[in-house]
Order: structure tokens, then C-alpha cells, then sequence
């Protein structure tokens, strides 16, 4: 992760700060006509559109990484960053410059209507990234959904070159509805008349909804299966022939089926006349990288030092892949499995009990911090409810900042220590914090 240049990033902060006062608002019509008025930069665009409760960030990653393999210019869109908004509009795996991103945001700006109503910060993003994706001349964009999918500022290209749903959970219900077919509703308003599509497994409700939408715009659709893992980090998609074997850069067993998904994009896109070779699937799947999500850095100086697993966990289906990954990293250990120790921020939105419960263990210790800048949920609240789900846990304190829990549980015999529940918590430990990259972990 790179450290960002401070007066750069300020200016960029500056432009949008006046747009987030809107907060979020679903709806195609501002970003419709903001992009008219920028002559229609999406419409240059070829596009991969990548929707999906879990798992958007990872299949972009892998898909961008392919396709640059493969030879391509590829941007790739996606949100939230973590330390710089820089992070979200990138190029053959290089972030925007911050003086490109002024440019374009400053051109967005003075397209702008003062007599019809604002656009939300996240559109007049997402237009700036329509924009240098079309100025910068990419050979193809992939980009995640913000929000839903329906009504997110990204989907307005009538013909994308693939549509891909990879996850159904209960997230974000307040805005698309309370039940799983309501959220499903919505995310398969990214599905267009007679284009191709690829969707992950889905609970049956949601797949229900899915499939008669696919059946009612006629499109052609993969519904992708989990690869089968194979040795040496390696896995199998796909079988005969036609099968492919590739190594596995991104850890979790989540990402077999993400793997999977970003697999049969590709493959669609073969039949559409894209030159990817099995090679360059292997050699981009191995190179592809998303940071803040299961991910072991070295935190801190010696004597103070310590492997630490760094994940965003920031929803109760992200929290069970996380678990998975701990009971599978402790079945390789010697040491006790109740020996984790928990450092834990959330945003006040999240739903705080299902993350607790899937995550804690009678015997954790549990230390909590506040989402520095964010909407966070107050630490002496989220340790009344961490007690209630798990009344077993060895220890639960409360620190005043990031850096004071670290320290705190680089003061633990915990065998593992895990700093989880925002990604935006990853972010700030990512942009302030002393760490090396990569623990030996795996």
C-alpha cells in the first residue's frame, strides 16, 4: 500500500467533501445526466459489471489482473478505498494520479447542473472514473457496484460485455429491502436484454429471483461452482478439456468459488472473441492482489512485533468466511484454539451481534476501538452486546485509539491475533501504522 501525498489528497478530499452531504441516494437519473452533459464517456467504455454482496472486490482483482495479462489495457473501479480514493480508479494496476484525479473530478464538477439536483459524492466519482477510463483508452473496464445494482451510478451501459452477480446475503436491507428476494431484485437490475451473465451460488431464494430475470431479458447464462483446490496452493475450474489449473493468490477457501466466478467471466468473454489464453489465466490469477482482506502483515518494531491477520469482516457473511479461515489456520496449529485475540472496530450501521457470533469463541480475548473519521460505533456499546453473544470470552477491554490496542495485544500470549470489523479500520491501520507486509502465514 502506498502512502499518499498529503496536500494532493487534500485537494481531492476539498472537491468531494461539498457532494457528501447528499449521502447515499439510489437512482439513475443524476448520473445520467452528468454523464450526457461529459458526452457520454461510458459509451466508450466496453464493460464487465460486477455485482454482488461478497466477493466484488476479489473477482474485479482477479479479472483485471488476467486481462492485463492477457495483454489488454484494463481499468478497474472499485469502492471503498482503504488509505487513498486513488485506489478506486486504476489502470493496468496502477492507481490514478492524484493530479489526473483533480483533473477529472474538476471536470465533472463544472459539468454540473446548479439548477436540477446534485449528484451524490459517489456519482460524481464514478463519472470522473467513466471519464479517464474513456480519456486514458482502456480496452475494457471492470467495475464492482457500489451499492445494489439496479439503481448504482455504474449501471448505465446498455450492453455490457459480461454481467456478474457473485453473492446474495442479508446487507444493506434498509436500502434494498428486507428479505433476500428483495435484495435480489436489485442486484439483478444489472442483467441486460440478451447479454451474458455469470452468477455464483446463491441461497434458493435469491437464486429464484435471479433465474426468472435471466429467463425474462433471454441471456445466456454461467452459474459458476467452487474450483477444486489441489496442492501447493493450486486450484481446477472446470473439467476435460476445457479444464483450468491456476495457483491461488488471494487466501480463504471463499475464494474457490471466486476464483470460479472470475473463470467463467473469462471464459465468456473467449466466446465474444477476447484472446485469453489459459496461460495468461494462470499468470494473472497468481499475480492478483487486494489488499485489507485476509491478509498477514508484520505489525510494529521489535521487541513489540508480531504476525497480525488483517481483514475487513465488515458483514456477517464476511465474518463467517474470516471464521472459516481461523478454524482452518488453527487445525494446523499445536497451540490451544481459544488462544485469539480479537482487536475490533465497527461502524454503527453493521449489524454487530451476527458479527460477534460468528466470529467469537468462549476463551478470546476481545479488544475494541473506534472507526477513526467514520460513523463508529461507540467501543463501551459494542462490548455490552460482545458479552451477551459470547459470555465465555477470557478478556474484553476497551482502548481509546488503534495504536493503543495494538499495543495491548502485542502484550497477549494470543497465538493469533486478528484486527477486523471495518475496512475502513484497515484503511487507517494501513495509512498510520508500522507494518511489513506478509507474516510467513499462510
Amino acid at each position: 500500500m502506498y502512502q499518499p501525498q498529503i496536500k494532493q489528497e487534500q485537494q481531492i478530499k476539498s472537491i468531494l467533501a461539498p457532494f457528501g452531504r447528499f449521502g447515499v441516494e439510489l437512482g439513475l437519473e443524476r448520473i445520467q445526466r452528468l454523464l450526457e452533459a461529459l458526452g457520454h464517456p461510458q459509451q466508450r467504455v466496453p464493460l464487465v459489471h460486477v455485482a454482488g454482496t461478497n466477493g466484488k472486490g476479489s473477482v474485479c482483482a482477479y479479472l483485471a489482473a488476467v486481462l492485463e495479462a492477457a495483454g489488454y489495457r484494463v481499468g478497474r473501479y472499485t469502492s471503498p478505498h482503504l488509505v487513498s480514493w486513488r485506489e478506486r480508479i486504476v489502470v493496468n494496476g496502477d492507481p490514478i494520479t492524484a493530479e489526473d484525479l483533480v483533473d477529472r473530478l474538476e471536470q465533472v464538477v463544472t459539468a454540473i447542473d446548479p439548477a436540477r439536483p446534485s449528484p451524490t459524492q459517489f456519482e460524481v466519482f464514478t463519472a470522473a472514473a467513466w471519464l479517464h477510463f474513456a480519456e486514458a483508452g482502456v480496452d475494457v473496464a471492470v467495475m464492482e457496484v457500489g451499492l445494489g445494482g439496479r439503481l448504482d451510478a455504474t449501471n448505465v451501459v446498455d450492453a455490457p460485455l459480461v454481467s456478474v452477480i457473485t453473492s446474495l446475503s442479508r446487507e444493506h436491507w434498509q436500502r434494498l429491502g428486507p428479505t433476500l428476494a428483495n435484495i435480489a431484485r436489485e442486484k439483478a437490475g444489472v442483467l441486460k436484454p440478451r447479454r451474458p451473465a455469470v452468477v455464483g451460488p446463491l441461497p434458493a431464494e435469491a437464486a429464484a429471483v435471479v433465474q426468472a430475470r435471466l429467463a425474462e431479458l433471454d441471456c445466456r447464462a454461467v452459474w459458476a461452482v467452487p474450483a477444486v483446490p489441489l496442492e501447493a496452493g493450486t486450484a481446477r475450474y472446470g473439467s476435460g478439456d476445457e479444464a483450468i489449473t491456476y495457483p491461488l493468490a488471494l487466501l480463504g477457501e471463499h475464494q474457490l468459488t471466486n476464483s470460479a466466478i472470475a473463470i467463467a467471466t473469462l471464459q465468456t468473454l473467449r466466446t465474444q472473441g477476447w484472446q485469453i489464453s489459459d496461460d495468461a489465466i494462470a499468470q494473472g490469477m497468481g499475480q492478483a492482489r487486494w489488499p485489507g482482506r485476509l491478509q498477514w502483515v508484520t505489525w510494529g518494531e521489535e521487541p513489540e512485533s508480531y504476525p497480525l491477520l488483517i481483514d475487513g469482516a465488515h458483514n456477517p457473511a464476511a465474518a463467517e468466511v474470516l471464521r472459516q479461515y481461523v478454524d482452518r489456520w488453527w487445525a494446523d496449529q499445536p497451540g490451544n484454539p481459544a488462544g485469539t485475540a480479537w482487536l475490533m472496530g465497527m461502524l454503527s450501521t453493521k449489524d454487530h451481534s451476527d458479527i460477534f457470533a460468528a466470529l467469537l469463541r468462549p476463551g478470546d480475548a476481545l479488544h475494541l476501538v473506534p472507526v477513526p473519521g467514520h460513523e463508529t460505533a461507540a467501543p463501551e456499546d459494542l462490548a455490552a452486546i460482545a458479552r451477551s453473544v459470547c459470555p465465555g470470552l477470557a478478556q474484553c477491554e476497551i482502548h481509546n485509539s488503534l495504536g493503543d490496542g495494538l499495543t495491548a495485544i502485542a502484550q497477549t500470549s494470543a497465538q493469533l491475533k486478528v484486527l477486523c470489523g471495518s475496512l475502513y479500520l484497515i484503511g487507517h491501520f494501513l495509512a498510520t501504522e508500522p507494518y511489513e507486509d506478509g507474516a510467513g502465514q499462510r
